[in-house]
């Protein structure tokens, strides 16, 4: 497995929408873009509705099957009941891919209580017969749990050959996402590691003022989010950076940086750990908008949009403005309010942050309903 300077990767989790579908032709178009800078590394999911099939017309059925290298994953814990429910899902992303094989295939979001399906199905001896056909190049996991379980996994699995795992500046020192002791384990183990969340689900593209002070002192001239996507690239054995994007402009300010990107100097990592300590004097919610919690709410409840509306409250302080977030991001979506969680705690069993969702909920119910 080759690791190059060209670290950047694009994450289809977020493609961009018009009328709530995805946007095709402006997926093309950044794609094009990004294979065009020199970059390969295409990142999707079953679980990411519509990016499977975008990405067959936007990349697939337009480039040769050798200039790029696609990544897609295996989400055992959602609604599979049988060891042939897990396996479907691969037969599902090679039919909607039409990719012939992939690259990079993931156990997906691995973590106590989700790790026990892939062990109950034994997907580890799945995933290396599928190897040994040629069906998979590499295989791996991504990863939302603590360090002594990736010690435990890996310790058990030495031939999965990378891991996935969430890791931006926000979060290096954060005691419930743990990204800095991840990061440590996966490399005490030899394991190549991809990135994912380096902005935070977009946080750090607006980072709050405070934070946005220390980057501006810095007189760079460059986006927030760029000083977030190379804090990750800068960290050693790293295969790829993904970043979600979700329109033309996103991409090319990510190219734009990562393009002859040869890493951070000294005083650009000093500016980091301003921003680091800067951070950390805000509370908030650590919400990345995965959307898990949505999967398995009984009420569909949004509670990504619950959070986000919260966390802006939190950061700027506008309470009529947040209220307004609130009912754009969870009313008009069609999703229930904070005040209708019957707090089942569902969501909590599979929320890879680990957030008091139902605590926060309430909150939310409290301050913006």
């Amino acid at each position: 497995m080759e690791l190059t300077n060209k670290k950047l990767g694009f994450g289809l989790m977020r493609l961009p929408k018009k009328e709530d579908v995805i946007d095709v032709e402006q997926t093309k178009q950044m794609v094009d873009a990004f294979l065009e800078a020199g970059f390969t590394y295409f990142d999707t999911a079953w679980a990411y509705a519509g990016s499977e099939e975008a990405i067959c017309e936007a990349l697939v059925k337009r480039y040769p099957r050798e200039s790029y290298t696609l990544a897609t994953k295996c989400a055992a814990w959602i609604g599979c009941k049988t060891r042939e429910d897990a396996i479907a899902q691969f037969e599902t992303s090679l039919q909607k891919t039409q990719a012939g094989y992939f690259d990079y295939y993931l156990l997906h979001n691995l973590g106590t209580p989700r790790t026990k399906f892939f062990d109950d199905f034994d997907l580890w001896t799945w995933i290396q017969e599928k190897k040994a056909e040629g069906l998979i190049k590499h295989a791996g996991f991504s990863f939302h749990s603590t360090p002594e379980e990736l010690e435990e996994i890996l310790t058990k699995h030495p031939e999965m050959e990378f891991v996935q795992l969430q890791i931006n500046y926000a979060d290096w020192e954060n005691s419930a996402i743990q990204s800095r002791a991840c990061y440590e384990v996966a490399r005490k183990h030899g394991k190549p590691v991809v990135i994912m969340e380096p902005i935070k689900g977009g946080l750090l593209a607006d980072p709050p003022q405070i934070v946005k002070d220390v980057l501006d002192e810095a007189g760079e001239n460059k986006s927030y989010a760029s000083w977030a996507v190379r804090f990750a690239a800068n960290l050693d054995g790293v295969l790829a950076v993904l970043s979600g994007m979700s329109n033309l402009a996103q991409m090319e300010d990510n190219l734009s940086y990562m393009k002859d990107f040869n890493g951070l100097n000294e005083a650009q990592m000093e500016t980091i750990q301003k921003a680091q300590k800067a951070l950390s004097s805000i509370p908030l919610i650590p919400c990345t908008t995965c959307n898990y919690c949505a999967k398995v709410c009984p009420m569909n409840i949004g509670i990504s949009g619950s959070f986000a509306s919260l966390n802006h409250y939190t950061l700027y302080n506008n309470l009529s403005a947040s209220k307004g977030r609130e009912n754009w991001l969870v009313g008009a979506h069609g999703k229930a309010h904070a005040n209708e969680c019957i707090k089942c705690g569902a969501c909590e069993s599979v929320c890879p942050q680990h957030i008091d969702i139902r605590d926060q909920l309430e909150k939310v119910a409290e301050t913006l309903l």
